[in-house]
């Protein structure tokens, strides 16, 4: 069930920017774990402002290339500290990694990634049985 649309989606990213960039003073994290968070914020954030979504501005990523990259992203960021060595040595950042990985994989499979599609069909094109479409 995609009960998650392209708006309530962007949303969710920009929360996330928000999340990223204060997760250091939230978490008491330093040097490169506090970097780390900065750089998802800001990276967070260029990709979401090129995102072709409502709330994008440039909107140059398609959606569903973003959603992609979210469910790649996820993924990553489970695997991270073990991947990155830092599983044993900082049970917060591990938990905080952990715990972005399992919200992005989670959003992920509840948004709608081609709802805008279906609503441009709706508002202005028709799609044949042959799948051309007619304006």
């Amino acid at each position: 069930m995609k009960v998650i649309s392209p708006t309530v989606h962007g949303i969710l990213d920009y929360g996330t920017c928000a999340f990223f960039a204060l997760a250091p003073s939230l978490f008491d994290l330093h040097g490169t774990y506090a970097t780390v968070c900065y750089v998802l914020a800001a990276g967070y954030l260029v990709i979401s402002l090129l995102t072709n979504m409502p709330l994008g501005a440039m909107r140059v990523i398609p959606f569903p290339v973003h959603g992609k990259l979210e469910l790649v992203s996820g993924l990553v960021f489970i695997a991270s500290p073990w991947l990155f060595g830092f599983a044993n040595d900082n049970e917060t950042a591990r938990n905080l990694f952990v715990g972005a990985g399992i919200v992005f994989l989670v959003v992920y499979f509840l948004t709608d990634w081609y709802a805008q599609t279906r609503e441009a069909g709706v508002h202005g094109h028709t799609v044949s049985s042959a799948g051309a479409q007619n304006r």
